[in-house]
């Protein structure tokens, strides 16, 4: 038995991603096994995200700035973008360190069934950053599922009078796979053989 602070630790750890609840009993009696080494230090990283936490202006990433550091990286190529459903895609293509441009995050995907229209996603500001900004070249990395590639098409549609190349990934990635669970390998062959939305 566990005293209720314990439980509700034990709770909040068992919803997130990837941990059940005997996963997150497991992290917590980590936690308090190592109070000095592993728990300070995890309660001070997250009250310190928690009060710096922001959503980027720019593009919609979280960072801890606004703009974020994707946005204000100088060795980046302002002309050409990279389009994402969610922050986790951005950071899965970031992190492989293969696309040299900046990014932008729809918020989602469209999706009839979830009651996602395309006013619910940061498309219009999407379409006014390329204008604005002279984008070149725009990458739709969407994920490989039917709601992605609906999103894909009414994105290259709305951003078809900006001037700018639109790409896609190349096929290839696996349907129903979602870029954040993708190698490095697989993301880079995607990203080379990038081609024009059809």
């Amino acid at each position: 038995m566990a005293s209720p602070e314990i439980d509700a630790l034990t709770q909040a750890l068992a919803r997130l991603p990837g941990l059940g609840p005997r996963s997150a009993r497991r992290a917590v009696l980590h936690l308090i096994k190592r109070r000095e080494t592993a728990l300070a230090p995890l309660v001070a990283a997250l009250q310190a995200v928690e009060r710096r936490l922001v959503t980027c202006g720019v593009c919609g990433n979280v960072d801890t700035r606004d703009p974020c550091g994707v946005c204000t990286d100088p060795r980046r190529d302002a002309t050409s973008l990279c389009v994402v459903e969610e922050v986790a895609d951005l950071w899965a293509l970031d992190r492989a360190r293969l696309f040299a441009g900046r990014f932008h995050v729809l918020g989602g995907r469209l999706s009839a069934l979830e009651g996602v229209r395309p006013e619910d996603l940061s498309i219009e500001s999407l379409v006014a950053r390329v204008t604005a900004d002279g984008i070149e070249e725009v990458v739709l990395a969407m994920n490989a599922t039917l709601e992605g590639q609906t999103t894909m098409h009414y994105v290259a549609e709305r951003l078809a009078g900006t001037g700018a190349r639109v790409m896609q990934l190349a096929h290839g990635l696996p349907v129903g796979g979602e870029l954040d669970y993708l190698d490095e390998g697989t993301l880079a062959l995607a990203l080379r053989a990038r081609r024009l939305v059809e």
